[in-house]
């Protein structure tokens, strides 16, 4: 299977190294840097899960394109260079823009992607922080063949794990990481797959999240309260409140009974 790799994060680089030691043959890596424009923010954004995935591409002598917002490059600016490789299958591993319909019908099998959730539920952005913050006790992995909706192509492979009392996100994200992984050389890797389209009524779209939504809200009980935090918590930006017009970040919480 030859395999266009899309990624900009520490998922990405894992998933990545990971397909490699499988022995996939990645044919060509395109990256996002750290600082990019989306279409939620008026400002560049960065990106707090960063991993620069180019050093990938040379190691393994293969093209290394970067989509670079800022200076308003496009993916469908390489179509070119990506048609002339023949892939069997673009894979999008830790990507934040839409992979348009030009690009995917140059992959032999499509577009895949890895959404962080059992979808149709959380699709969208950010799922293992809305799972948490929501008290889901269980989530999983889903992969998926893209299409022109949100995360709403049809469903290759799937994978559960729970989401422990006491787990942050960094212990759900590996946890996610490793599902993927497995889901991975179970498709990707032995070549066996099917597509099950989903049911689109059934899809529930979050939308993504900023710095800026984890102000807490003190008028939540107290297990919502840790939720957000826990949710929200290292590596990414924090929950926090304001007290004498001063950030204060709230890296953890516990519940005692008074």
């Amino acid at each position: 299977m030859r395999v266009v790799f899309l990624g900009c994060t520490k998922f990405s680089e894992e998933i990545l190294l990971h397909l490699i030691d499988q022995g996939v043959e990645v044919v060509a890596i395109l990256t996002i840097p750290e600082y990019f424009k989306i279409n939620y923010s008026s400002e560049p954004i960065k990106n707090t899960n960063y991993s620069d995935l180019s050093k990938y591409a040379k190691q393994l002598g293969v093209p290394h394109y970067e989509v670079n917002s800022i200076e308003g490059q496009k993916m469908s600016d390489y179509h070119e260079e990506l048609e002339e490789l023949k892939p069997d299958v673009i894979l999008t591993m830790g990507w934040y823009y839409m992979v348009g319909k030009t690009t995917r019908s140059i992959a032999n099998h499509g577009a895949w992607g890895i959404h962080a959730s059992l979808l149709p539920k959380y699709a969208g952005g950010a799922p293992l922080v809305w799972a948490i913050i929501k008290g889901e006790k269980e989530t999983g992995v889903t992969l998926f063949k893209l299409d022109d909706g949100v995360d709403d192509g049809d469903i290759i492979s799937q994978a559960k794990f729970p989401i422990a009392q006491d787990d942050t996100i960094k212990e759900v994200y590996a946890k996610a990481t490793e599902a993927s992984k497995d889901i991975l050389s179970e498709t990707l890797v032995k070549g066996v797959f099917s597509f099950t389209p989903q049911d689109k009524d059934k899809i529930q779209v979050y939308p993504q999240r900023s710095p800026k939504d984890g102000k807490i809200d003190w008028n939540m009980s107290a297990t919502e309260i840790k939720n957000f935090i826990r949710g929200q918590t290292r590596p990414y930006p924090g929950a926090y409140t304001i007290i004498s017009g001063k950030k204060i970040i709230i890296w953890d919480a516990e519940i005692e009974e008074l």
